[in-house]
């Protein structure tokens, strides 16, 4: 475990501190798909990815998703850190996107890591950055893109995240992370498909040139 910890943050954080995370921190390795929290749980770990990818949704009061943002090799969640420093219930859902490794640290020793650490101090505030960051082009996405400008970026950064040109999401799949309905996301996946964009499949979609 200590081989994979050093490979993901060992230009981020000093030896006794890996040291320290490899003695009291949960590895886990979880399969596409699998929940890592729900909406409502009690937070009592923050996740340190080692490999994979996890998407962060939100989910309104009609159950409808959005998509966040990812977390990738290096990173952790903002949101999740919030609510450890609170201790308050998760206000987002976290799947891995592919097959992923991540060691979960215990809440208690995040104040005193803050303190103890500097290295660990500016990668909390760094992934605080980070994440709002990532949560306002979200917002501006929203706001200021139309669907099929959404849909295009959607798909460029799963591609990039998993570095898979081949989109395993089903049009339904799409439209919950878009926050969108499954005919409008068939339509416009339809239209790039014409455009010589994309090239659908049953339950999958090849990127070709966006």
């Amino acid at each position: 475990m200590i081989q994979d910890l050093t490979a993901a943050y060992g230009k981020t954080f000093e030896n006794e501190l890996i040291n320290e995370i490899v003695q009291v921190g949960t590895f886990k390795e979880v399969p596409e798909g699998f929940k890592l929290m729900e909406i409502g749980d009690f937070v009592r770990g923050m996740p340190l990815l080692i490999s994979g990818v996890i998407k962060i949704l939100r989910e309104d009061e009609d159950g409808d998703e959005l998509l966040l943002y990812y977390l990738e090799k290096g990173d952790t969640c903002s949101m999740t850190m919030a609510c450890c420093m609170g201790d308050n219930k998760s206000e987002i859902r976290a799947i891995a996107e592919t097959d992923t490794k991540l060691i979960m640290v215990p809440i208690q020793k995040m104040e005193e890591w803050t303190t103890k650490y500097k290295s660990w101090r500016n990668f909390v505030f760094n992934s605080y950055h980070e994440r709002l960051n990532e949560l306002l082009n979200t917002l501006d996405n929203i706001a200021f893109q139309k669907m099929d400008e959404r849909l295009i970026g959607y798909l460029k950064e799963k591609a990039r995240v998993t570095k898979d040109d081949i989109i395993h999401s089903t049009h339904q799949e799409i439209a919950y992370d878009l926050h969108s309905s499954r005919v409008v996301i068939s339509r416009l996946l339809k239209k790039l498909e014409e455009m010589g964009k994309i090239k659908l499949h049953r339950n999958y979609l090849k990127i070709l040139d966006l």
